[in-house]
């Protein structure tokens, strides 16, 4: 049973790095024109503090469809074009982008007590 166990968690290791490397292969194609890893600047936000605030479903939606996301991530438009990407590529590329912050706004004590305010009204 813990043979199975390991063995499982073996795969599913090897599955999120290898999409993350095909993440990072898809970041270099399409994103790295405009977007930096390294605070580096660009046309777009820098993908490190975008891993810092969005969650994966924000990101994958938002890459999915620029057009209809830009007011959920506090755009007054959106620059970014539609991506000629499979949804399995697009969570590749949201791996990707995800793990280069394993810190996380949403992980935060003040980033929660915010949340529990703004519940209340």
């Amino acid at each position: 049973m813990k043979l199975k166990i390991t063995f499982i968690l073996l795969l599913i290791a090897t599955s999120l790095d290898a999409s993350i490397k095909d993440g990072k292969m898809l970041y270099d194609i399409h994103c790295k024109t405009c977007h930096s890893i390294d605070m580096t600047g660009g046309e777009g936000g820098d993908f490190n503090m975008i891993s810092y605030t969005k969650t994966k479903k924000e990101l994958f939606r938002y890459t999915l469809d620029p057009a209809s996301e830009y007011k959920n991530f506090g755009y007054v438009a959106s620059a970014m074009p539609n991506l000629p990407l499979r949804v399995e590529e697009i969570e590749n590329l949201v791996d990707y982008i995800d793990s280069l912050q394993p810190f996380k706004k949403w992980m935060t004590k003040s980033y929660k007590k915010k949340e529990k305010i703004s519940l209340k009204k």
